[in-house]
């Protein structure tokens, strides 16, 4: 029994030409032709508390400071007492 399936021609749902889509697909491959960057998702605030502490941590890292990640040690046996 064989499974070789030779079916030649484009799979899936085909395009529409002149639908929205393809329409917003055409002006981000014109933006990338221009060089201009195409930023994903919201933007980030810079004058916020997160990104104030994003900017800490990647300037002790650019200093060489050890980063240490996770919890620290205490904290374990201080939630046991206070549980």
């Amino acid at each position: 029994m064989s499974n070789n399936n030779n079916k030649s021609g484009k799979r899936g749902r085909p395009t529409v030409e002149g639908s929205a889509r393809q329409a917003k697909l055409a002006t981000r491959q014109a933006k990338l032709a221009n060089g201009e960057t195409i930023s994903r998702g919201r933007p980030s605030n810079p004058t916020s508390k997160c990104q104030a502490r994003l900017a800490a941590q990647a300037a002790r890292a650019a200093a060489g400071v050890e980063i240490k990640v996770g919890r620290p040690k205490g904290s374990k046996k201080v939630a046991e007492v206070a549980a």
